[in-house]
């Protein structure tokens, strides 16, 4: 990759320096990239993840349909995540529920057959506590007023 100075940008240098966990993962779902970020987000070091199982991070009550869904992406080739951000729940090392945000990108064998998966994550654990913690305000206001607009019970 080239910028149009000419110089040149080394992709391992700018994997290793973003802030968003870079997670990249074979066919098989075994990992094969990590980042300082990945770690610092879910508690695994390089050496505890790489050729590792996604499962690391993957609530178990949700592998099953985690796994289909790789599965089929795999076969097909297309994912509606290169663009849309998919936010679901995640665990990290020490087996706490979070909540990530990421989207994809896909890489092709020249047989145009999918090898990896890579995955920009952004740990969102904060704005989905904040946007919980909002809908059951809006949930509890909402019933005051149908309570305050609810006609006077007959006594």
């Amino acid at each position: 990759m080239s910028s149009e100075t000419g110089s040149s940008i080394d992709m391992g240098a700018v994997v290793a320096a973003v802030g968003d966990a870079i997670v990249a993962c074979d066919a098989q779902g075994r990992i094969t990239v990590w980042n300082a970020a990945a770690e610092r987000m879910f508690g695994h070091t390089p050496e505890e993840a790489l050729g590792n199982s996604l499962d690391i991070i993957i609530p178990e009550r949700l592998r099953k349909r985690h796994w289909e869904g790789y599965d089929k992406t795999m076969a097909t080739g297309i994912t509606r995540y290169g663009t849309d951000v998919l936010r679901v729940p995640a665990i990290n090392k020490a087996g706490q529920s979070m909540s990530i945000a990421f989207t994809v990108a896909m890489l092709f064998t020249p047989d145009n057959q999918v090898n990896s998966i890579i995955s920009v994550i952004r740990d969102d654990t904060s704005r989905f506590n904040e946007d919980r913690a909002l809908r059951k305000r809006v949930a509890e206001l909402e019933a005051q007023l149908a309570a305050l607009a609810a006609p006077p019970a007959a006594g």
